[in-house]
């Protein structure tokens, strides 16, 4: 089990090239309120990187086609998971899964997730993402129960003709980047006590 207390480190997947990045590393907590604070800090050649622009923050679908932070979460012992998607652009995705890789299609999760708190920082060498999401869209947490967390990231370089998109994560359990495998779920956070 890992801790959220510092820093943690994300690692890209062996199969993907990631020479413009230096370092990325993430921290999340929960809050005394339920809710879900995250951190993500990426360090590297910011010029050779492609990094969204600023939009109207909204929900968009497909964020991960380019830099993007992302957190997948469930609760120990239950099939059932959720990833959220963070541009740096200020846009967001949700989405529920029954199971691995499988659709929640009674969810109505993107429709109506509460605009996340998102703040971006971006200065030479540097990028800042600090997101909080409201514990309401997390999955329902039973008492004495655990959430159990991937903390992942899609990172593309703007000038490489092969191996443009880089896949990070705490943990890669599979020999292909996959951050829906719940193996790869390694943080593990409980309810700050009242």
């Amino acid at each position: 089990m890992l801790s959220s207390d510092l820093p943690l480190a994300l690692r890209p997947h062996p199969v993907t090239a990631a020479p413009l990045v230096r370092s990325l590393e993430a921290q999340a907590a929960l809050t005394a309120c339920g809710d879900l604070a995250i951190a993500f800090r990426l360090r590297g050649d910011m010029v050779r990187l492609r990094i969204p622009e600023p939009r109207t923050p909204a929900p968009a679908d497909g964020l991960w086609e380019t830099t993007c932070f992302e957190l997948f979460v469930g609760v120990v012992g239950e099939l059932a998971y959720r990833e959220f998607n963070f541009s740096p652009s200020g846009e967001w995705a949700a989405y529920a899964f029954t199971d691995y890789r499988q659709r929640d299609s009674s969810s109505t999760i993107f429709e109506r997730l509460a605009r996340p708190e998102i703040v971006t920082e971006y200065s030479a060498g540097r990028l800042e993402l600090e997101v909080l999401i409201a514990g309401a869209e997390l999955p329902p947490l039973p008492t004495g129960d655990t959430l159990q967390i991937g903390l992942a990231a899609v990172v593309e370089a703007a000038d490489m003709v092969d191996g443009r998109h880089s896949y990070w994560a705490l943990h890669h359990p599979t020999a292909r980047p996959d951050f829906h495998h719940r193996d790869g779920f390694v943080l593990k956070l409980s309810p700050v006590a009242a």
